[in-house]
């Protein structure tokens, strides 16, 4: 029984005292993405952007403890329609010749919730659009799979992966992206909804 105790002491300081793991969302299969949705009264539309980057750090032991930055090349911003993505890209939309990044800077997480593997919490953070930063609060899910990189990219990779979901909306007024203009076909608010997954390989 002796033994056993010491085990369990031992196992419990391990993930304790466990490091930040640092995880790429710069993905090598080329399928995290971020979904758009404007959901006006003519013309609903909906795309999405897959140029997606950035670093988070995470501490299985400490989740609430996450931060890092995620980065969308901006004219990676895709409708189905050309026209209209040309049109998105342009000077009086998202002008993405000036502002090619749109960023989320995670500085904190509250309310933080660990069920198993996944942590529910609120995301706190500066997102940056078209060179404007704003405050922002952001409902996410966290899951850490240990050991699972193999199991996505290929057999015999070892290292842990970390899926970040999460779904917010912001207006476009507060970007200064065609304030009060064509809102019968453009809605001013834009939800953006986020399932991307970074990877830490080990040696």
């Amino acid at each position: 029984m002796k033994k056993i105790i010491l085990a369990c002491l031992a196992s419990f300081a391990v993930v304790a005292t466990a490091a930040p793991i640092s995880f790429d969302f710069k993905d090598p299969k080329g399928v995290n993405a971020v979904q758009f949705h404007l959901d006006s009264l003519l013309e609903p539309i909906s795309g999405s952007a897959n140029g997606v980057s950035g670093m988070v750090s995470f501490d299985p032991a400490a989740p609430a403890s996450t931060a890092g930055t995620i980065l969308i090349t901006a004219n990676s911003l895709m409708v189905s329609n050309a026209t209209m993505t040309e049109h998105l890209h342009g000077s009086k939309w998202l002008d993405v010749g000036s502002y090619p990044e749109i960023t989320f800077e995670l500085t904190s997480l509250s309310d933080a919730k660990t069920t198993n593997n996944t942590t529910s919490a609120v995301a706190q953070g500066k997102f940056t659009l078209k060179g404007v930063t704003q405050e922002i609060a952001v409902p996410v899910r966290i899951t850490y799979l240990a050991d699972a990189l193999g199991k996505r990219t290929k057999p015999g990779n070892k290292g842990d992966l970390l899926v970040i979901r999460g779904e917010f909306t912001v207006r476009r007024a507060d970007f200064g992206i065609q304030s009060g203009q064509n809102e019968d076909k453009v809605s001013p608010e834009i939800t953006l909804k986020v399932a991307i997954v970074g990877s830490a390989p080990k040696a």
